[in-house]
Parts: C-alpha cells; sequence; structure tokens
C-alpha cells in the first residue's frame, strides 16, 4: 500500500465518525446562545469567563449564527463554557475514495472523448462500449498517479 494511499485510508476512517453529524443542523440562534440560555448563563457571565464585554459576547453570538465566527473564538467560547470545539470535514461523496473515483471518472472522460472526437472526425470512431472501457482504464491510471491536474 502506498504512502498516499495510506493517508487517505487514514483521513477516510478519521471523517466516517463525522458523517452521522451532517444531519445535526446547528441551532437557529448558533450553539454558544442556545447553549449559553439553557444552563442559564447570562452575557455577563460569559463574558466575564471569556474577558470581554456583554456587547462582544452579543457580538460573537452573531457572528456565530451569521457564519463569520473563527474557529478560535469558537474554541474560546466552549471552553468558557465548559466544552470543547469539535469540527471536521465530510466529502459530499461519502468518502474519500469515492471522492477521488468520481473526479477521476470526470477527468478520464474529458480526455478519452476529446481523442474520440478527433477520431470521429476522422472517420475512425469508437464504439461506446470501447470509449466506456477506456475512460475506466483512463480513470483507473488517473487514480493511480492521481495527478495535481484532477482538481483543476
Amino acid at each position: 500500500m502506498g504512502k498516499k494511499s495510506l493517508q487517505i485510508q487514514q483521513l477516510n476512517s478519521k471523517m466516517l465518525v463525522y458523517t452521522s453529524l451532517q444531519k445535526v443542523a446547528p441551532p437557529p440562534t448558533g450553539w454558544i446562545k442556545a447553549i449559553r440560555t439553557a444552563i442559564g448563563m447570562s452575557m455577563l457571565q460569559l463574558g466575564n469567563r471569556l474577558s470581554i464585554t456583554k456587547q462582544s459576547v452579543q457580538n460573537m453570538e452573531s457572528r456565530e449564527k451569521d457564519g463569520s465566527i473563527s474557529i478560535k473564538a469558537l474554541r474560546e467560547a466552549a471552553k468558557a463554557l465548559d466544552m470543547q470545539l469539535v469540527y471536521g470535514l465530510v466529502p459530499n461523496d461519502g468518502s474519500l475514495e469515492a471522492l477521488i473515483d468520481r473526479k477521476a471518472k470526470e477527468l478520464a472522460t474529458q480526455i478519452v472523448l476529446r481523442t474520440s472526437n478527433t477520431m470521429k472526425l476522422e472517420d475512425q470512431e469508437n464504439t461506446k462500449q470501447r470509449i466506456e472501457k477506456a475512460i475506466q482504464e483512463r480513470a483507473a491510471i488517473i487514480k493511480n498517479e492521481m495527478p495535481k491536474t484532477l482538481w483543476d
């Protein structure tokens, strides 16, 4: 198993833990405000724990709600609430392997169809089955080589 393959496998196993969390929607007010109010902590109390003003707490909660808060600020707020921030990235395709498979097939399709169109113009058109086989073969090569162009 190559180094790149091992990296992908290890990252993928870490990401799978977060997959079920995709369905968890954050509270409409944001996590900080929702937790703070649920446990009965005032903005002033949270501000004191963070060494910031009540207004700054309000700004922080507002930034979280609109998505402009930093990870650092979220981590600090979590710590002040006696919690910890947990975050991760999850591939839309379900796994890193599936993401790479899809991108490799897309690139392979572009390459093979470009060649196929040239051959068609020269009246040497391939069958659909031959084109599909060529796409599969090219995708396998792309996945093995993992060229930077895969992400263009």
